[in-house]
């Protein structure tokens, strides 16, 4: 059995994998795990260049146990109190708490006791949004629209999932800036909040409510612990090394060609690649009579800075005044926000190792369009761009940040393509309406019995809870054919 590709999709495959009793052989190109969770050392700043969000650990811990581990065994992690700041251009700031009370105690100061009655009413929406989307929708194979039919899917619907995600919040919160904080995650799936799927405020709930944790040692440790415990579960993992091509007889693949040349056998492949790098890896074209929609992109601003500010939390949401405007410059102008809400990232508050004696890293996250629908020089431009960044940040509080900076490393729409991904994007497909559950590119390669696919491109989707579930549901499917004989 072989997985290519050492990202958390693929490390999450390979535990479950291990666990039912497998051989596993993982190839990556890369000389470390990760995939998409990267990692970059810049003079002393240990820089994670990947997702900055950890939610939903019970899945992490969910891999660990198929090879009889836990995160404890593995990882350090640290709930995040708050899980975000958010600051808005009035100079107003919301800490958002995942305790009930506390966060109804924060809304109260914010907007008074009537939005936090709405605070809870909205709580209690999304915490029943995610047992019935869970269970039925996420971690699960939908294989086709079929799939769906059950009474989870009347539930979602009554329960308005099927409706707008910012009317959703809007129903229970009048207040702009809480509007806001529960509906930004659906730039996580590549949709604007007044057009994404209300079913998608399961994000709001991973973020708001189950909370958010950060690991010592950074990202990059849940990779690295991921990859120790197949390791130590008898994975061989190959890194450095990436895979050429598959071999197939008819309608099976029978191995893997590295570049090198070498030829691992195989009875079984998972392919965690991007997925226009997957199908060109397995020799697929994809019969969509529709071409896929891709996510926004990101222009992301690495600085390794000798100060540090004190409105900063460890993830700090810098909304600008403009909001619907600036989604619709993104995903139908084609150009940059005018007035940008950034994630800023400071991990060093939570893990002061990330960073020499006296110094912070600050991750700065800006929505870009993606190189489809952008005409952008950017290798031109950002340069220009991060200036205006820094000016941004500093004209919202951030005091002398670019006399602070001490390192840095700007990453454009042009580096992630020069890295793979398709249009520039590190968020892979939209998750519009056609592209979600069993619409949604499935495991299954058609034409070829026992290659399956995995990764944020596939269902369940894009972030760090999917892809861990991507790869569970690709290592079932795995099981399964084995067991049968069949594909499934």
């Amino acid at each position: 059995m072989v997985v290519v590709g050492a990202g958390l999709s693929g490390l999450s495959c390979a535990l479950h994998l291990l666990g039912a009793g497998r051989e596993v052989v993982v190839v990556e190109r890369e000389d470390h795990p990760g995939g998409r969770a990267g990692r970059l050392d810049m003079d002393g700043f240990r820089v994670d260049t990947g997702p900055t969000v950890l939610t939903m650990p019970d899945l992490l811990d969910e891999a660990f146990a198929a090879v009889g581990e836990s995160v404890r065994d593995r990882l350090e992690l640290r709930p995040l109190t708050p899980a975000y700041r958010a600051s808005f251009a009035d100079g107003s700031t919301v800490d958002v708490h995942t305790e009930r009370e506390r966060m109804a105690a924060e809304v109260a100061r914010v907007a008074g006791p009537r939005e936090a009655r709405g605070y809870l009413r909205l709580r209690e929406w999304l915490t029943r949004l995610y047992e019935v989307e869970m269970r039925s929708f996420i971690d699960a194979r939908l294989d086709s629209p079929l799939d769906l039919l059950g009474p989870d899917l009347v539930r979602l619907a009554a329960m308005g999932g099927f409706g707008r995600w910012s009317r959703a919040v809007g129903r229970h919160l009048k207040d702009e800036r809480l509007r806001r904080v529960f509906s930004f995650q659906a730039l996580y799936a590549g949709v604007a909040p007044d057009r994404a799927l209300a079913a998608y405020g399961v994000i709001a709930y991973m973020d708001t409510v189950a909370g958010v944790h950060f690991p010592q040692g950074g990202m990059r440790a849940v990779a690295e612990a991921m990859a120790g415990a197949a390791a130590k579960a008898g994975a061989v993992l190959r890194f450095g090394e990436s895979a050429r091509r598959v071999e197939r007889r008819g309608n099976r693949v029978t191995a893997v060609i590295t570049e090198g040349g070498e030829r691992l056998p195989c009875d079984h492949v998972v392919v965690t690649a991007d997925l226009p790098a997957a199908h060109r890896l397995l020799d697929h074209r994809s019969r969509r009579p529709v071409p896929h929609r891709y996510s926004p992109s990101a222009v992301v601003l690495h600085l390794g800075t000798d100060r540090t500010w004190e409105r900063l939390s460890h993830h700090t949401i810098s909304f600008g005044a403009a909001w619907r405007r600036t989604f619709a410059e993104i995903t139908d102008g084609g150009r940059t926000m005018s007035d940008p809400s950034l994630l800023v990232t400071q991990p060093t508050v939570t893990d002061p190792s990330l960073a020499p004696d006296g110094h912070h890293l600050l991750y700065v996250l800006a929505p870009a369009p993606n190189l489809a629908c952008a005409d952008i020089d950017w290798d031109r431009a950002g340069p220009r761009y991060r200036d205006h960044l820094v000016s941004v940040l500093e004209a919202r509080g951030l005091t002398g940040l670019d006399a602070s900076v001490r390192a840095e490393r700007l990453v454009t729409p042009a580096d992630w393509a020069r890295q793979g991904l398709a249009r520039g994007t590190p968020f892979s497909l939209a998750h519009t309406f056609a592209q979600t559950g069993p619409f949604r590119p499935r495991g299954t390669v058609p034409g070829v019995d026992n290659a399956f696919l995995a990764g944020c491109g596939t269902s369940p989707g894009v972030g760090l809870p999917t892809v861990l579930i991507s790869g569970k549901i690709a290592a079932a499917r795995v099981v399964a054919a084995t067991r049968t004989g069949a594909r499934r």
